[in-house]
């Protein structure tokens, strides 16, 4: 794969908290146009990619959510502090003491959420977690006017995490912010970028959407413009192979290969496409994880709810810390989970899909 690494390293570096999808979807279009035959967006902001393959149907969705978690401004207070609202699914301890850049319309502001020091906090108050909405962001103004004039800080900013791409002690470990999803969105274009050379027995779409975080809202409206005949979402998937996680929360592990999910609290997958990615693995010899969720939400959801409904899978890149600064992946995960996806994407010729869309 050309460069995969600087890929990753660009993508999760990029700021795109959802609604604010701009710069994410500059570098997917950039990536996209060498190999696709046709790119639109959506009224949402999704951007569709799509690579005409040796037949016009069936008609196949990859997507990949570009949003991340983020903040917005919500108002100054008078002495120049930030209070904000949070944008997607953060826990209260996560924010706290954590570096945020705001993305104004002239420039980005660096900042912080502040913490009492732990000098003058009663016991009582040591032991309690931090609530959101007694937090803000210090961005070292003076006041109302100095955040407002020369830091040029307004109401509706969106505020993403700051944290940068590191590929850990030298290892296959990379660490970043914003795994989910620009994962899904790397993923999506490396199966592209492979397609290209190798034209499928079917015409591809894909799709980065947007607002995945807060409703799955590009997913629906680009769903219904793409008309998928099969969906296949690619996500970050919920590692559970770290101290404090129970196997009964999640069951993927880092580094032992992509994931089906066979349960989330948004959709089930279908089985026979389920089975198919079953079958490609072990043809490949690729290992592939299981996970069962009671939580989770994700676009493969929108996928099979259009028109009519379509079949649909999701398959994930393992993932450990997720919606938080920092989390962690595999190289040899991702690069298998494209190997496996590009090889099913080959097989789904109009009879293949035919049977996977029959009940019979």
């Amino acid at each position: 794969m050309p460069d995969v690494n600087s890929l990753l390293e660009e993508l999760t570096n990029a700021y795109g908290p959802s609604g604010f999808e701009g710069p994410v979807r500059a570098i997917v279009q950039r990536e996209l146009e060498p190999l696709c035959d046709h790119i639109e967006t959506d009224g949402m902001g999704s951007l569709i990619g799509r690579l005409d393959g040796k037949s016009e149907s069936p008609r196949i969705m990859l997507g990949g959510h570009m949003d991340e978690l983020g903040l917005m401004v919500k108002y100054i207070t008078s002495e120049g502090f930030i209070m904000f609202q949070t944008i997607g699914g953060w826990l209260d301890q996560s924010l706290i003491n954590q570096r945020w850049v705001i993305l104004t319309r002239s420039r980005s502001v660096r900042g912080i959420t502040g913490i009492k020091t732990v000098h003058v906090m009663t016991q009582e108050a040591r032991n309690q977690v931090f609530k959101r909405e007694e937090m803000f962001i210090d961005v070292g103004a003076r006041s109302k006017d100095d955040a407002e004039e020369r830091l040029g800080i307004r109401p509706g900013d969106p505020i993403a995490p700051d944290s940068t791409f590191t590929v850990l002690n030298g290892g296959d470990m990379y660490l970043a912010k914003a795994w989910d999803d620009r994962l899904g969105v790397a993923l999506m274009i490396e199966v592209m970028r492979k397609l290209r050379s190798d034209a499928p027995p079917n015409t591809v779409f894909g799709v980065a959407t947007v607002q995945e975080e807060v409703g799955l809202r590009g997913a629906h409206t680009s769903s219904y413009t793409v008309q998928p005949d099969i969906g296949i979402n690619l996500e970050s998937g919920v590692a559970g192979d770290y101290p404090g996680i129970k196997q009964e929360e999640a069951q993927e592990r880092v580094g032992d290969g992509p994931t089906i999910f066979l349960h989330d609290s948004s959709m089930l997958p279908n089985l026979k496409l389920r089975d198919l990615f079953l079958e490609v693995a072990e043809e490949r010899e690729i290992p592939l994880q299981f996970n069962v969720l009671s939580g989770y939400g994700e676009d493969g959801a929108e996928m099979q709810r259009s028109h009519g409904g379509t079949p649909t899978v999701n398959i994930a890149v393992p993932v450990r810390y997720l919606h938080s600064h920092n989390g962690i992946i595999s190289r040899s995960d991702f690069d298998r989970a494209v190997d496996l996806v590009t090889a099913v994407v080959q097989r789904l010729d109009s009879d293949i899909v035919e049977r996977i869309k029959s009940f019979d």
